[in-house]
């Protein structure tokens, strides 16, 4: 079965401590603008905002 085109794979980012976390897939004609989310971070003990990067 062939992967779809229109998901991709994209890696999310602390804010805080810059450390790239978190890989997730998003719909790419749905979500066109970066995402962001609240998503635990393991070094800074706390959930923190995670944003998309490129």
């Amino acid at each position: 079965m062939a992967k779809n085109e229109k998901r991709i794979k994209v890696t999310l980012e602390c804010e805080v401590c810059k450390r790239r976390n978190y890989i997730t897939n998003k719909n790419k004609q749905n979500d066109r603008d970066r995402i962001e989310m609240r998503k635990y971070c393991s070094f800074d003990r706390s959930h923190t905002l995670h944003k998309e990067t490129r």
